[in-house]
Order: C-alpha cells, then sequence, then structure tokens
C-alpha cells in the first residue's frame, strides 16, 4: 500500500502545503498592473525571416541587442524571445533557418548516422564561438557546441557561412591571409585541415563576407575569392567608379553587392539585373521563382516593386504603394513571403522592414500592417512632464496671477471669474459649449495629485516619444534623423526649458546632440504635450559642443537658456536674450581618457560671454594610466527638507551640504592589486578636493548615486569575487559654518566623513534615488540587478552609522546594528515579476504628493511604476469607509447641537431659580 494513500501520508501531506502557503508572499490581485506598466521589445533589427507558409507563420529575427525571437506576422506581437548573453559572447554572428530558401544549400541535414538537425541555427561570439540548433516554434535550445580559437584576437573579426549542411569559419589576418575551417553544423565535427589562403591585399576597412565570397573594395575594382572552390583564384571586377559610400552584401545571392544602389556580381555563375537602382535589395520567391524586390523613399511614400532574377522582368503582383510616415527614418527591406489567398485569387504577400529610426514596419495589401518602436530598447534620457490645465483651473490661474490694486477689485475679480465657471458649466452641459482641445481629448489635463504626466523618452536612434504614465500609450513621436552622441561616450541630453506650471505658456524641451555629418552642435526645441517643433524648431549650429549647463529662468518667458561651450572655449547661450544671465556661472569639463578636469568662469562684459579659466585638477596620476568611469553630480531639483541629524543626546549633527560637489570615480591597472578605483569628491566652483578614497583590488562596473550629503556606489570586489556597496556621509558637525547661503569660495572647512560597506547577494546593473517634491519624505535607493528586478532597498540599512554593536547612543537614533550582507526580500522588488531584460537605466521623478515618487526603469524594456518610502501617508486608503465616518459626523454634529440645547435649557432653569 502506498504511504501517501495512508492518513498519516495524508496529514503529512497536508501540513507540508500549508507550510508552502505560508510562505508565499506577493501583491493582491487587483493591484497588478493597476499603477504600473511594462513595454517589452527586441531591438534594432539584424536578420530577419518571414515564413507565411509555415503551418504555424512566424517572422524569426535576430536584433543587435542579442536577442533571437519569433513575431506574429498577423499583429507583431511576441510568440518566445530569448536574450541571449552579452556582448561580445552574445553577439550574433550568423542566423540560418532551416527550408527556407528553394536553394539545395538551405538545409537541416546532419551527417550520415547522426539523428540531429535544426529549425534555426545561430552563431554568436568569438571565444569562444557558440553554436546552437533553436525549436522555433517554442525557442527551447535542441543542441549546442562551441570551439575556442587559437589567437582570441583575429576572431574578433572572424564571419561565417553555411553551405550544403557546413558550416564554415573564416578568420581574416590583414594583409597577410585568410584561414578557413569547416565544420558539420550539427556536430562540431571538422570536416578536415584549416585551410589558409594568402591574400595580401585584405584590410578590416573595405573588406566583407558575401555568401561563400570573401570581397574587399580596391580603388575602382572588387578582388574576390570563391572560399568553396576546389582551386582558389583571385577574381578581379571592374567598377565604372570609385563607390562614393560603403559597399554591402545582398543576402540570399552568393557573390553578389550593392554599390552605389546598384547590383554587382563577383560570382561568375550568378547574374544579376545592373539596371536596378535602389536604396534597398532583398531576395525572396514568388511562384517558385527567385525575385529581387527593391524598395524607395520618395516624398514620403513607399515604393516596392519586384524583378524576376533569371531574365529581370518585373512582377507587378509585388507591385505596393504605401504612404510611410517621417518619423519611422530611411527604410531597408529585410524578408518577404507570400501566401496563397483563402479565395485562390493571388497571393497575399508580407514585407518586413527595418528603418533607421530602428522601426520595425511590416507592410501588406498596401496598406501598414503593424510596426514595432524597438528604438525603446535604447533609452538614453527621460523626462516627467506636468500636464496642462483644464479651462477652469486655467482661468482661476489667470487670476491668481494678476494683481489686485485693493481688496474691492480682487472682489470682484473672483466673482467675475466664477460666473463665468458658471456658464461655461451651463453651456458644457446644454451642448453648447466650446469643444475641447484636442489634448484635453487625448485626456492630458493634470489630476489634482499631479500623478498623470508626459513621460518624455529620447533613444539612441534620434527619436523621441511622448507617452502617457498612467497607461503607457505613445500620444506622439518624432524623429531626428542624422544625430549622434557627443565625445567621452556622452550621450544626447533631453532638457527642459520651462515647465507647464507658466500657464498659459506652453512647456519648451530641447535636444541637445551633435551631427553626424559635420560634427557641429544641433538643437532641437519641441512642446513636450504635443510633439510639435516650437521656437523654431531644428537649429544647425555651426560649432562643436564641448560642455553645457542649464542657466536660471528668465522674467520674459520663463524659459531657462541653454549655456554651452564649445570646442574652442567660446561661451554661447540659446536663446540669445538670456545672454546676460550666464554671467557668474561657473562651468567644468572633464576628460575621460586624461582624467583631468577644468574649471571655467563665465564672464559677460561688452555685450560678449568669455570663458575664464580658474583651476585644474590632474586624476591621472604619476603615468597617468587613471581614467575615469563615473561621474555623479546632485539631482538640481532636489530640496534638503532636514539640515541636521539628532543625536541619541539630543544635540545635532549638521549636514554637509554642498550644492557644487562632483563624485568623480577614476580606475586603473595595477601590478600588485589588478585593479585600483579611487573616489574624489571635488567642488567643481573651487577646484578643491573634497575628500578620496582608494580601493584595491576592485572594478567595474561601477553604479554610483549623489544626493545631498551621501554617496552611494557598487563595485565588483575581485579578491573575494562578490559585489559590495560603499556609502558615505558628510558632515560638517555640531555647528552650520553658514547656515543661509552657501558659497564655494569662502572654503569652508573639510567635513566629518561617515563610511561603511556591505555585502549585496547579486550583481547591480543600476542605481538611482528616490525623490519627492519638498524632500520630506525617507529616500530610499533603487537598485536594479542582472536578473531584471528592482529592488527598493531603505536607506536605514545602507547607513555609514549603523554601529558596530548595540550601543545606548545608536538605539537613541534609530540606527540598526551593523550587519555586512543587505537582505533582499521579495517584497522589496518593486517590479515582481514583470522583470526589465538588459536594465541599464533607472530615472525618477517627483509627483504632486510629496509622499509619491515616480519610477521608469530602461534596458531592453521600460517599466514605469510609483513608489511610496514613506507609506501614503497623505493619502486616504482605498478601501476607507467613507459611509462610515459620514454617518459619524452627522451623528457627532447632531449630538452637538442636541447638547448645546439642552445645556442651554439647563442654564436658563437654574437662572429661574
Amino acid at each position: 500500500m502506498d504511504f501517501l494513500q495512508t492518513p498519516a501520508g495524508t496529514l503529512i501531506s497536508l501540513l507540508s502545503l500549508l507550510l508552502l502557503l505560508s510562505t508565499c508572499s506577493g501583491l493582491y490581485e487587483d493591484q497588478i498592473k493597476k499603477f504600473d506598466w511594462r513595454s517589452v521589445h527586441v531591438g534594432s533589427l539584424k536578420h530577419a525571416y518571414v515564413d507565411l507558409n509555415h503551418f504555424q507563420p512566424r517572422v524569426l529575427l535576430s536584433t543587435h541587442e542579442q536577442v533571437i525571437g519569433s513575431l506574429c506576422p498577423k499583429t507583431g506581437e511576441i510568440i518566445w524571445r530569448q536574450v541571449l548573453e552579452k556582448k561580445p559572447r552574445g553577439d550574433i554572428k550568423l542566423l540560418q533557418v532551416s527550408g527556407f530558401a528553394d536553394d539545395s544549400s538551405d538545409t537541416a541535414a546532419a551527417p550520415m548516422g547522426s539523428h540531429l538537425g535544426f529549425d534555426m541555427m545561430t552563431v554568436q561570439g568569438h571565444a569562444p564561438a557558440l553554436v546552437r540548433g533553436w525549436n522555433t516554434n517554442i525557442g527551447t535550445i535542441e543542441w549546442e557546441w562551441s570551439i575556442m580559437p587559437l589567437n582570441t584576437e583575429r576572431a574578433q573579426d572572424a564571419v561565417w557561412f553555411y553551405s550544403n549542411s557546413i558550416l564554415y569559419h573564416v578568420v581574416p589576418a590583414w594583409r597577410s591571409h585568410i584561414e578557413v575551417t569547416s565544420y558539420f553544423a550539427t556536430s562540431g565535427h571538422t570536416t578536415g585541415s584549416t585551410s589558409k589562403i594568402m591574400a595580401a591585399w585584405i584590410n578590416p576597412e573595405s573588406c566583407l563576407l558575401s555568401g561563400s565570397f570573401y570581397v574587399c573594395l580596391d580603388g575602382k575594382q572588387l578582388i574576390s575569392l570563391d572560399l568553396v572552390a576546389k582551386s582558389t583564384q583571385v577574381i578581379a571586377t571592374s567598377l565604372s567608379a570609385e563607390p562614393r559610400s560603403k559597399i554591402h552584401d545582398l543576402p540570399g545571392l552568393s557573390g553578389v553587392l550593392i554599390v552605389d544602389k546598384k547590383l554587382v556580381s563577383v560570382n561568375k555563375d550568378q547574374a544579376v539585373c545592373p539596371d536596378l537602382s535602389s536604396d534597398s535589395y532583398i531576395v525572396g520567391s514568388f511562384n517558385s521563382r527567385k525575385v529581387i524586390a527593391y524598395a524607395d523613399l520618395i516624398n514620403n511614400m513607399l515604393n516596392i516593386n519586384a524583378v524576376y532574377l533569371e531574365d529581370c522582368s518585373p512582377v507587378p503582383e509585388l507591385h505596393l504603394s504605401v504612404a510611410f510616415a517621417e518619423h519611422y527614418g530611411a527604410p531597408t527591406l529585410r524578408s518577404f513571403d507570400c501566401k496563397s489567398k483563402r479565395n485562390s485569387d493571388g497571393k497575399n504577400c508580407l514585407f518586413l522592414l527595418s528603418t533607421s529610426a530602428e522601426s520595425i514596419v511590416a507592410v501588406q495589401q498596401g496598406r501598414v500592417r503593424w510596426t514595432r518602436e524597438e528604438s525603446l530598447a535604447n533609452v538614453i534620457d527621460t523626462q516627467f512632464l506636468d500636464l496642462p490645465l483644464a479651462d477652469t483651473e486655467g482661468t482661476l490661474e489667470n487670476e491668481m496671477k494678476g494683481k489686485a490694486g485693493d481688496i474691492a477689485t480682487a472682489f470682484m475679480r473672483r466673482i467675475t471669474t466664477q460666473a463665468l465657471q458658471i456658464k461655461s458649466l451651463f453651456l458644457h452641459v446644454i451642448g453648447l459649449g466650446p469643444p475641447p482641445t484636442a489634448t484635453q481629448r487625448a485626456g492630458l489635463v493634470r489630476d489634482s495629485f499631479g500623478l498623470h504626466k508626459m513621460l518624455v523618452l529620447l533613444t539612441r536612434s534620434g527619436k523621441i516619444f511622448g507617452i502617457d504614465n498612467i497607461a503607457g500609450k505613445h500620444h506622439w513621436k518624432l524623429y531626428l534623423p542624422n544625430v549622434a552622441g557627443f565625445e567621452n561616450s556622452e550621450q544626447m541630453r533631453l532638457i527642459v526649458q520651462r515647465s507647464s506650471k507658466h500657464f498659459p505658456l506652453q512647456p519648451l524641451c530641447a535636444i541637445v546632440a551633435k551631427s553626424a555629418e559635420n560634427g557641429n552642435g544641433v538643437l532641437f526645441r519641441f512642446n513636450p504635450i504635443t510633439g510639435q517643433a516650437s521656437e523654431g524648431g531644428l537649429l544647425q549650429l555651426n560649432y562643436k559642443i564641448k560642455q553645457l549647463a542649464l542657466l536660471p529662468e528668465t522674467e520674459e518667458d520663463y524659459v531657462k537658456g541653454i549655456l554651452i561651450l564649445d570646442g574652442a572655449n567660446k561661451v554661447h547661450v540659446e536663446p540669445k536674450h538670456a545672454t546676460p544671465l550666464a554671467h557668474g556661472m561657473y562651468l567644468y569639463t572633464a576628460d575621460l581618457k586624461t582624467a583631468e578636469l577644468e574649471g571655467y568662469y563665465v564672464k559677460y562684459a561688452g555685450g560678449e560671454l568669455s570663458a575664464l579659466p580658474i583651476w585644474n585638477v590632474r586624476l591621472g596620476g604619476h603615468n597617468s594610466e587613471q581614467q575615469i568611469i563615473s561621474v555623479a553630480s546632485k539631482n538640481p531639483i532636489e530640496h534638503v527638507h532636514s539640515q541636521g541629524r539628532v543625536l541619541g543626546d539630543r544635540s545635532v549633527l549638521y549636514k554637509y551640504i554642498n550644492p557644487n560637489l562632483v563624485a568623480f570615480v577614476t580606475q586603473a591597472p595595477d601590478a600588485t592589486h589588478k585593479s585600483v578605483l579611487n573616489l574624489y569628491l571635488i567642488d567643481v566652483v573651487s577646484g578643491s578636493v573634497i575628500f578620496s578614497m582608494t580601493h584595491r583590488k576592485v572594478r567595474a562596473p561601477l553604479h554610483i548615486v549623489h544626493s545631498e550629503n551621501w554617496l552611494a556606489y557598487s563595485y565588483f570586489n575581485d579578491k573575494v569575487r562578490r559585489t559590495e556597496i560603499t556609502t558615505i556621509e558628510l558632515y560638517e558637525g555640531s555647528a552650520q559654518a553658514n547656515n543661509s547661503v552657501w558659497s564655494s569660495l569662502q572654503a569652508p572647512s573639510m567635513p566629518l566623513v561617515e563610511r561603511q560597506s556591505y555585502i549585496i547577494p547579486t550583481i547591480v546593473e543600476a542605481m538611482r534615488e528616490t525623490i519627492t517634491e519638498r524632500g520630506i519624505t525617507n529616500k530610499h535607493v533603487l537598485i536594479g540587478t542582472a536578473s531584471g528586478g528592482i529592488v527598493e532597498m531603505p536607506w536605514h540599512l545602507l547607513d555609514p552609522r549603523r554601529p558596530i554593536s548595540s550601543t545606548t547612543q545608536g538605539r537613541e537614533e534609530g540606527a540598526i546594528p551593523y550587519i555586512p550582507e543587505l537582505p533582499l526580500p521579495t517584497e522589496n522588488y518593486i517590479n515582481y515579476n514583470q522583470t526589465v531584460a538588459r536594465l541599464r537605466n533607472i530615472y525618477t521623478a517627483p509627483s504632486g504628493l510629496e509622499s509619491t515618487c515616480l519610477v521608469v526603469a530602461t534596458g531592453l524594456d521600460i517599466f514605469v511604476t510609483r513608489v511610496a518610502p514613506s507609506k501614503t501617508f497623505d493619502l486616504l486608503k482605498e478601501d476607507f469607509d467613507y459611509i462610515l465616518i459620514s454617518i459619524v459626523l452627522v451623528v457627532l454634529t447632531s449630538g452637538s447641537l442636541i447638547v448645546r440645547h439642552l445645556a442651554s435649557r439647563k442654564l436658563l432653569k437654574q437662572a429661574w431659580k
């Protein structure tokens, strides 16, 4: 008899089940996705295959973000997605789909006696190179093998191609030779020895692989080698002129290249149509015949045409002309497939395109079927903007801004305003009121608590999004072509020049970037609520941008000017009328490679601005090996509510709050300690080093948070192989040197420093502090982990003043006794099971409620939520019993009136006695 079927076994099973249930914790079901949402992406397209004739129609793809996946061809939704290893290990070199084309070389055959095959095969990385076979129905790995090259430096430039069940590994030795090794694709067994082909003319700037042909450009000719031919010989193909742009291969045709929009074949067995001229080509099949489809964008119209490869005759069934939105960018054909219609009346074809704005667009039946905004997988900056006021609130705002001459005038203005509001309400009820504005129809109206905002996202490709932070709806999109980040690995900047608080003036944002064509600065100003260009829109600057800063508001239009330092150390201000405000400003620059800092004083004299160098600090060390790996300044909108900390003896320890303090972290290799990290706290106005600290045998990745008087940063400890977090607090002491206005030029005394280190049992990918409107709420640190979770870590756990032993003073201060390990309880993950793949940044912003902080986490995915570090102390709970409190108030009011009446009668009777 089975033990589990006995009464004792049943009792033990029930107790085990109850024990498991008691250890579970999580959100209430009705809270899931109520205050948060997540957007899932795959990244910018690298390889793509559309297959409509499979028993499960699908779009198979790989991306530059090391992701492979399958999309639904009808809706573009993700069927499955696999996020591979990070670069360079996860860099996808080859994506091969089995039986996709009519070519006999495109098979999934395995060696004799082997049962292995593949639906899809990928090759990724170089040291080691991983070859994997995938089941495309569910996205699982069927088999895997790897090779470790002898020379890892040369293997970085290796390329792969597949032909007749054989996988070829091509390793170039620049200006010397090419090494070709062939493997059975599914087993990894080599088919023979490595062949070495002498080719002294190869170079990394002008060579590529086209099928089995290795092709290099040399002036007005193409020099190529057929790597699978029995006898290798150099093939020279002459061109009519030297190409003006970079040459590209045409996937699907071996030895065919795209040279200045023309097709050129270096393969004598492969004829092409040389008269074609287009921006984008793709090879496919139609009616069991090979065709070349090509696409061109003319006046925002996408024209797709095709010709048969064998005779270059047009294919009228594949002709399409589709309106193509400007924010998509320049399109590139990636793949297409056709399927017979149900009524057998022709075929239905789906074309898949990628764009320069990193969008994926599917075109079918003369229209855009669906789009995926994959540029959101590379967000580089975000801002939360307040929504505009409603009409009635705007009228009240104008009234409050008015300056009344006396009480009577203010009273009459208030009566007039309320009468107009009553009139507007009456007309709205009977249907004769003014029509709602576009923003009101879209629901973009400010709420009472300031929780509903416009989330503006800037992406790496230069695309800008206006997204509703409550529902995640995309209200508008903008695309800036030919823009890039700055030197020193600095990304483009999104700046708020005027907020929504200045009714009726519209808010104003600016994008500051570098032109990809000439390297000069680019300034684009727009309305963040509507997405329309404003204040002149795009402005091409005639100088390079070295540094920028934001000026105070102007009284004229409440616009904050942008102070720009160019490459020649000349100072500019946009807009021009804010130039006088730049007088007395301080700027600093940091060169990451040389670790050299320079400080400047901006002077306005004679109608012109000039930058005077006032200090210089070199952090490179005696051998100049140190390089800056991180710079952290304080949030400019941060408010410090408490100036000090109450100690156990009721005295106050005042915080060292220097708004000009910036943290710099440098790293350098060391012969003894492998790697050394140096932390410097520098006043960027005076150039004085306030504090410095050295960590030995530690290395990046480093993430840092700087707020108020404290600093927290994570790093990897190479000695004990773990991630640690060090926290620092700065204090002035028991007396404040200056309790009114801070001045870095008066050389305040050096601060008292408290520091402590903690062990965190995870890999840290991002860190950010919470921020609120007035700074009253407790500070928490949001820690993004490698697993995609976001942990809300209370500051009292990171406090460097946590006592080693439980002392009376520590208990009086409310400090927890020091324990080196930081706990990561499940309930502290603010994104519960909504993991964010490849988490890179966390951004925070205050809301209208002092208790609530708005959070957006970006990476491959986007997660938006809100947190309340001190709970929602200024908000009633959802289950608040309004009926009960109303009854209690009515009863108390009635009782007080009755008691008052009885008391008066009692006093009257006593007076007559």
